[in-house]
């Protein structure tokens, strides 16, 4: 590629003008790009989240974004983001890329109705001179300002240089001496736009040729549109590179942006002549010259994409699960992270969301290895069935291996997490910061509570499967008491409601789990106290039920960051008044504590008379 170059900037002065024009404008789109990606730290992410519920949404929302970032490679490299993190769903994926192929449409409008029509040159110098300005600016939006300013002025200033360039090249070479008519012609040149566009990485910037060198008449009219269909399927390139960092999931959004461009462009030339009677009927009614093939041109590109929306998108849900079955999700024997990848860490909220919902994966595996080290099933701790009569009925529980469980289940996961934190920038906002912080304390504690919980085991089995029945019906508490805290999570986990409630649920847990404690250590002393037990039965139970005391607390901390909006100024008000006046919190968890009381009702043997432990 450079030995061409070189050679034709070796043999024409207006080739270099040329070559020079694509440069200039392939600098201008990743500045624009720049610019735009300086405003994705929050607000296009609440948009695209809140925008694609549905498939027409996802839909407008491809058109809308495209037309105004003049980029759909911008916008394939966001969903790729968005769809690796699991913030949006394969089908609003694949609706986003069917709107952005139409969004795109909207480049060629512009070059061929403004951008030849005019001196844009005069109009690339102020924008230059003004974005590089506000580039130095250290104010984030300012500087946002200044790339898409000086994209623009630069997208502007290659569009002049490739025509007049052209306009030059025409005194010296007649490319138009080379066209070829026909199907094969058709198939020639949508070739050879594929490969220009896998080149240049840019279908704007081949669009900018294909019309540049049409206005010159240095290609023909039905040339013209082949390179256009060949730019159309040659973009998927950038998904396609995107998508190498991404998980399955951006994998298969690349696979259906190949094939929708590929069904659109084979549509496209099976129809050529069909469409071109079409576009001079519709350039004759809106007023558009018969001899104006460069608006002819745009035309077409919008035609021949919307026709490949009204085609695909009946099939979207037959696509999502087909792709599911061609490129199935890996399940290695070690589990390791979904969504941490290089694609998840190009914005700040895709980033965040990543590691949330994979600090949520360490969660329900933590859950899972301490109720089945309890001794318990998942179904009664996650029902209405009574804790402390579940457990006395039990017989012998079985040891867990907890660290075999940890390695295959977390250790991958959460190594992968710290990894990410540490090698991944979030500097740019404080508030994203303290999020991403959380989210590391959030994994800490859980790990904690695992640790917690191998330690409480060894004891937990011994006494469990002895003979001795107040140390039985002791552990039994212990094992009810961190039951409940999990069935307690779990349900305000399934609530729908948000703020200020879970947190002050949070807190009254709390409360709920220091009241155990005290009751717990009570007990122990009225057994020790009449030698029902051992001094070193109590030494014991001193330190394990400081274990189950952490494990409570561990879990309702991790809680705290996964499941409440920490960024509400009224959720933390209500908190910090509550902590500074706790007997009204207490009030208000009557229902938690008589619970708890409940489940702790335990009888003495010795007295033959019922005590709360």
């Amino acid at each position: 590629m450079l030995l061409i170059l070189a050679w034709g900037f070796w043999i024409s002065p207006d080739f270099k003008a040329i070559s020079a024009g694509v440069a200039i404008f392939l600098f201008g789109m990743l500045s624009l790009e720049e610019g735009f990606r300086s405003f994705t730290g929050g607000t296009l992410e609440r948009l695209l989240r809140r925008t694609t519920s549905s498939t027409w949404k996802s839909l407008l929302f491809g058109i809308v974004s495209t037309t105004a970032m003049q980029s759909s490679s911008l916008v394939s490299v966001i969903t790729i983001s968005f769809l690796s993190a699991g913030l949006i769903t394969l089908s609003a994926g694949i609706g986003i890329i069917f709107g952005a192929n139409l969004g795109t449409t909207t480049g060629a409008w512009l070059i061929a109705g403004f951008g030849l029509k005019v001196d844009i040159a005069a109009y690339a110098m102020p924008m230059l001179a003004f974005g590089v300005i506000l580039i130095f600016q250290s104010s984030k939006a300012l500087k946002g300002f200044g790339y898409i300013l000086a994209g623009l002025g630069f997208l502007f200033l290659g569009i002049h240089f490739m025509k007049e360039g052209f306009e030059s090249f025409k005194a010296t070479i007649d490319l138009s001496k080379f066209a070829v008519g026909g199907y094969p012609g058709l198939f020639l040149f949508t070739a050879v736009g594929v490969f220009a566009t896998v080149v240049m990485q840019s279908s704007h910037a081949t669009l900018v040729l294909i019309i540049t060198a049409l206005a010159a008449g240095q290609i023909t009219y039905e040339n013209a549109l082949a390179l256009a269909i060949g730019a159309n399927v040659g973009t998927t390139i950038t998904a396609i590179l995107g998508s190498m960092s991404a998980n399955e999931a951006g994998k298969r959004l690349a696979a259906a942006h190949l094939l929708f461009n590929a069904v659109t462009g084979l549509i496209a030339i099976i129809l050529i002549y069909q469409l071109i009677e079409l576009i001079n009927w519709i350039a004759a009614d809106i007023g558009i010259a018969a001899d104006d093939y460069t608006l002819k041109l745009a035309v077409f590109h919008s035609i021949f994409n919307l026709l490949g929306i009204t085609v695909m998108l009946p099939f979207i849900g037959l696509m999502v699960t087909s792709l599911e079955r061609l490129i199935p999700e890996k399940k290695p024997e070690v589990d390791q992270p979904k969504y941490l990848n290089a694609s998840s860490s190009e914005f700040p909220d895709t980033a965040i969301e990543a590691l949330r919902l994979e600090t949520m994966r360490v969660y329900d595996a933590a859950l899972r290895i301490i109720i089945d080290a309890l001794g318990f099933k998942k179904a009664e701790v996650y029902s209405e069935s009574d804790l402390m009569q579940a457990a006395s009925a039990q017989g012998r529980i079985h040891r867990l291996d907890i660290d075999a469980v940890y390695e295959r289940h977390i250790k991958g996961i959460y190594s992968a997490i710290i990894a990410f934190i540490s090698t991944t920038s979030f500097s740019r906002e404080e508030e994203r910061t303290a999020k991403i912080y959380w989210l590391r304390d959030a994994n800490k504690n859980i790990v904690e509570a695992v640790k917690d919980t191998k330690h409480l085991q060894k004891n937990l089995l011994h006494y469990l499967n002895s003979d001795n029945r107040n140390m039985r019906g002791i552990y039994n508490m212990v094992r009810a008491q961190i039951a409940y805290i999990i069935r307690e999570l779990e349900e305000m986990r399934q609530s729908d409601e948000v703020g200020f409630i879970d947190l002050t649920s949070l807190d009254a847990l709390k409360l709920v789990v220091n009241e155990d404690q005290e009751k717990l250590n009570s007990a122990m002393s009225a057994l020790m106290g009449k030698r029902s037990i051992t001094p070193e039965m109590g030494s014991s139970l001193m330190n394990d039920s400081s274990y189950a005391f952490d494990i409570s607390m561990n879990l309702i901390a991790a809680a705290q960051t996964l499941f409440v909006e920490r960024e509400s100024d009224l959720t933390h008000a209500i908190h910090d008044a509550l902590q500074e006046h706790p007997e009204h919190e207490l009030d208000n968890v009557s229902n938690l504590s008589t619970g708890t009381n409940t489940i702790l009702q335990s009888e003495d043997e010795t007295d033959g008379h019922e005590k709360t432990a």
